[in-house]
């Protein structure tokens, strides 16, 4: 079996929240809070805090990637400065889904770690009164990445938080989030949503076949972002077919060596290529600012503007380079996970159905032991991966325990 083919208002100004006004039932939230499938309980207790018109001041939104925590926290953020308590479809509802809302600000970032001064830019911006709107709210997507510095630099405004301010930071696990933030935030988990849950968000909203969003939503192990990208995106499904048969042709440490080297490749080009269109789109934009055409040559008092931009750009290039080759090695875990099934005899459903075959294949080379031994070889180059070892040394130490060694007996 093969994988699916490619186919084809006015800012309300009052200060006080409304009263009566109930958002109507939804078995996965309604308006800004539709897309937050299978989170029914997160739903009602977001709807709740905004109803009550004086929501907690912090609050940690924790779940695993693709469980829509980022999602929520924009959600929520919308909710609080609705007249409607979430329509989606007011001005203000409009403004934070595109990111433009003034009292709303949503931060993230795309180098290893935030920066003290970003930090502090955030504290200041804190201090703003909402303008108008209810709410001045701060989303900090990926609060794992502050260092204890940026932290504890952030401590103090969380502590003693403005009037009418709300700070939102999302992170994978609250243990990733230092114990002196956590214990003064209100606590939102989520949980993965089911496959199912998943592809109907994906028929609904984007259209697609459902053989395609099951398809997408199955081997996306149910993360809504990765799974739209699979079932929209010809060459992402392609990347993560090659991916994920790689360990299915591997049996000696030469083709071991080569496998590592063509994941890291793709890890790489996937990386320079979203890298250098971004650079390029951000250097257009910088030169029409500085009224400069397009090949006009760039001014030397101006250089150090245009050096800043190809500064970032390396430095998203490089965790752009860690973020794929992560994702990668979640995909050949749900090999091993499927391997794992097969040995077992579980007869639950497998990630990688359409491989079956090739799976039962590989299982005939390991014992249970064998496959739990990859998983764990699996977790550990997740973590060397964000421990600045070599991403071509991690991935080939990673493929040498990958060979498969026939069970005895």
């Amino acid at each position: 079996m093969n994988p699916p083919s490619a186919a084809g208002g006015a800012a309300p100004s009052s200060t006080t929240p409304p009263h009566g006004v109930t958002p109507p039932a939804h078995p996965g939230g309604s308006g800004v809070f539709a897309e937050l499938v299978g989170q029914q309980a997160v739903v009602e207790q977001l709807e709740s805090a905004v109803r009550s018109g004086a929501p907690t001041h912090a609050w940690l939104f924790t779940g695993p990637p693709g469980s829509g925590r980022s999602n929520a926290a924009r959600a929520f953020a919308a909710a609080l400065n609705c007249e409607s308590l979430g329509c989606g479809d007011c001005h203000s509802c409009r403004l934070v889904a595109t990111g433009s809302h003034p009292a709303v600000s949503l931060v993230s970032t795309e180098n290893v770690s935030y920066r003290i001064e970003d930090v502090r830019q955030l504290i200041t911006t804190a201090q703003d009164r909402p303008q108008g709107y209810r709410w001045r709210v701060i989303v900090v997507e990926d609060a794992d990445r502050m260092t204890e510095r940026a932290t504890n630099v952030l401590l103090k405004a969380i502590e003693e938080p403005p009037p009418r301010t709300v700070w939102v930071l999302c992170a994978p696990s609250p243990a990733d989030v230092l114990v002196t933030i956590r214990s003064r935030c209100r606590h939102v988990s989520l949980r993965i949503p089911p496959t199912e849950a998943v592809a109907e968000l994906l028929i609904r909203r984007d259209g697609l076949s459902p053989d395609r969003a099951e398809f997408a939503a199955r081997v996306s192990q149910n993360h809504i972002g990765v799974a739209r990208r699979l079932a929209t995106d010809a060459d992402a499904r392609t990347r993560r077919e090659e991916t994920v048969s790689l360990p299915l042709e591997v049996r000696s440490a030469s083709q071991a060596i080569v496998a590592a080297a063509r994941l890291v490749s793709m890890a790489q080009a996937d990386a320079a290529s979203e890298s250098d269109a971004r650079l390029a789109e951000e250097q257009a934009s910088l030169r029409r600012s500085l009224g400069l055409e397009p090949e006009e040559k760039v001014p030397a008092k101006l250089r150090a503007q245009f050096k800043r931009l190809e500064d970032e750009a390396g430095r998203r290039a490089k965790r752009a380079v860690t973020d794929s080759l992560d994702r990668t090695l979640i995909d050949l875990t749900a090999v091993y996970r499927d391997v794992l099934s097969l040995k077992l005899a579980t007869g639950v459903d497998l990630i990688n159905e359409h491989l079956r075959r090739q799976l039962t294949e590989l299982a005939e080379d390991l014992s249970p032991e064998q496959a739990l031994a990859c998983l764990d070889a699996l977790n550990t180059s997740r973590i060397r991966i964000t421990q600045n070892v070599p991403p071509a040394l991690a991935m080939e130490a990673l493929m040498m325990q990958l060979i498969p060694r026939r069970p005895r007996g």
